[in-house]
């Protein structure tokens, strides 16, 4: 037989053990689907049991803050949060929706929209906002939001109130402050 004959005959039987290697291993690949877990985050903004992962999603976006008289602080100054402005995206960094405020808005490209509230914040580390778990108030439309009980701020990169000084001679100026979390919507079991 001749090696032109010889790899004819082997070709098929080739091509056969390719699939078989390949089914193998995609058989053997795990499910794409929630994979955030709560372990690590402090207790307060733990969600309670009877609620699982409806959608995860990452904000990038910005916080505005405004030099202000302090509240029940006569002559001081402090950076107040005004609001947020990010888009939510989902894990594979496509857009699923907004977060905006005031109020604390979430917003799902279907039209549905939620507001939340605050149930615990814990520190996030130095230069980032907190850690923040809110109980979600009944959906406006339905699609995504309907039906979400919590939302928790999670993976945080930035935000925290600007460290320039904040004193009677800016009252009033705005600074916009960048930054990053995971929101991570929960609905009933």
């Amino acid at each position: 037989m001749t090696n032109q004959a010889t790899r004819t005959r082997l070709l098929p039987l080739a091509g056969a053990i390719a699939a078989a290697a390949l089914l193998t291993a995609c058989g053997s690949m795990k499910s794409s689907g929630p994979m955030f877990s709560q372990d690590s985050l402090p207790d307060t903004v733990k969600v309670p049991g009877g609620n699982k992962v409806a959608m995860e999603t990452v904000g990038v976006g910005e916080i505005t803050y405004e030099c202000r008289d302090k509240a029940n602080a006569p002559g001081q100054m402090e950076w107040f949060f005004v609001g947020p402005k990010a888009v939510l995206n989902d894990r594979s960094g496509m857009q699923v929706g907004t977060y905006y405020g005031p109020p604390a808005t979430w917003e799902s490209k279907d039209g549905s929209k939620l507001t939340a509230t605050q149930v615990a914040v814990a520190p996030a580390g130095a230069g980032n906002i907190p850690y923040q778990l809110v109980k979600a108030n009944p959906a406006m439309g339905s699609g995504a939001m309907t039906g979400v009980t919590y939302i928790q701020r999670v993976a945080l990169k930035g935000g925290a109130a600007p460290m320039a000084a904040c004193t009677a001679a800016n009252k009033g100026e705005r600074q916009i402050v960048k930054y990053q979390a995971d929101y991570i919507f929960w609905k009933a079991a």
